[in-house]
């Protein structure tokens, strides 16, 4: 699923799968952020693909409240 947004006062399309998009709005409502604002934290300390970081992101995530969890 192809959504635009604005980072940084500039618009860009990214492109991610529907779950990983769901689980990007429900960090960023748990850290009181818009998805942009989230997509733009993500942005400003990556080192490759936008797309991708925001994958490992969502997985990085999951995995530390996994691990919390057990």
């Amino acid at each position: 699923m192809k959504r635009s947004i604005r980072i940084a006062h500039h618009n860009t399309s990214i492109s991610l799968e529907p779950e990983f998009w769901e689980e990007l709005k429900a960090v960023a409502a748990q850290e009181n952020l818009s998805l942009n604002q989230l997509v733009a934290h993500i942005d400003a300390q990556r080192t490759g693909n936008l797309s991708s970081a925001l994958r490992l992101y969502v997985l990085k995530r999951l995995k530390e409240s996994t691990w919390v969890a057990q």
